[in-house]
């Protein structure tokens, strides 16, 4: 849970929104997962292989997300 939570602190400091507001609100308890999911989906689709360091967080973050 540790290596996710990291990871969701990363996309909160992002400063994109797409995925640092759900990414917040998660770590605030204020969002569930599905919201959270579909929001690393969505910016998975739209910046995932750009070659930033979040590229391969996105994809991990979803396994982690649905064990």
């Amino acid at each position: 849970m540790e290596e996710l939570r990291n990871i969701i602190e990363k996309f909160a400091a992002s400063g994109w929104d797409l995925i640092s507001i759900p990414a917040h609100a998660w770590l605030k308890g204020e969002s569930n997962k599905d919201t959270l999911i579909a929001s690393i989906k969505q910016a998975d689709r739209e910046c995932g292989s750009c070659g930033c360091e979040l590229d391969p967080l996105y994809k991990r973050a979803l396994v982690l997300l649905n064990k």
